[in-house]
């Protein structure tokens, strides 16, 4: 019988020996330094030859305006440079955000970089990341293109799961999702509420999608919900013959 591994799309040999070689040097680096300035630097590094194809040069000139557009871009390819709508938040935990801020920029500039939706690079490089900044990591996740995190620091992802394009996670309550789960694309998790007639007054409802469950593509799941062991969210298309 033959190998469905032999099936899978997967990069020529060449291509996949440097892809792996990349996600190692991350993140062995990201092992190594865990301050949030040298982990900016490295990031802002590694997104100057992403976007540019140029290893990053120092400062630019600032007084020519023909240059600024430029200026701006690489400026805000450096995670310090960079404002994030959690860090207005006032239940945010400022030590934890702070060390995981660069590869949330990262993550969210790889994705909207021309290889953002290279599928087999991408999986692995969202997952190494994610080890990095998620309160627990398991193995054999999947994760696709375009997740909105909020922290990330309260987010645990047991071994298995899937999360399909464009969901969003906003932990800032927390959540867990168990092994084996599936998060549908464009889903919204939440793990807060606010009150009806003020926005600004937030009340923060940890949730949990259980192990096996399946939240459908577009489904909500509200925060505080506690989404039991294989159940179903949302609607699927019925089963055709």
């Amino acid at each position: 019988m033959a190998n469905p591994q032999n099936n899978v799309p997967h990069p020529a040999p060449e291509a996949e020996e440097i892809y792996r070689r990349w996600l190692r040097f991350l993140d062995e680096e990201f092992i190594r330094h865990r301050s949030p300035e040298r982990r900016a630097e490295i990031v802002r590094d590694q997104l100057y030859q992403l976007y540019l194809g140029r290893p990053y040069e120092g400062k630019r000139s600032q007084t020519l305006t023909s240059e600024l557009p430029g200026n701006v871009l690489c400026t805000s390819l450096d995670p310090e440079n960079v404002t994030l709508e959690p860090e207005h938040f006032p239940d945010i935990d400022r030590d934890l955000f702070a060390v995981r801020k660069p590869l949330l920029w990262f993550w969210q500039m790889f994705d909207r970089s021309p290889i953002g939706l290279n599928l087999w690079l991408g999986i692995r490089f969202r997952c190494m990341l994610g080890r990095h900044i998620f309160e627990h990591m398991g193995t054999g996740v999947k994760i696709y293109n375009g997740i909105d995190l909020t922290y990330g620091y309260n987010l645990s992802i047991g071994d298995g799961a899937t999360i399909r394009q464009g969901a969003l996670l906003n932990d800032r309550g927390g959540i867990t999702i168990g092994k084996g789960a599936v998060v549908g694309s464009f889903a919204r998790v939440y793990s807060a509420s606010h009150a009806p007639e003020d926005f600004d007054q937030i009340t923060l409802l940890p949730t949990t999608i259980g192990a096996g469950a399946r939240i459908a593509s577009h489904a909500i799941v509200l925060g505080g919900q506690n989404v039991t062991a294989g159940q179903v969210v949302g609607n699927f298309p019925a089963n055709r013959p």
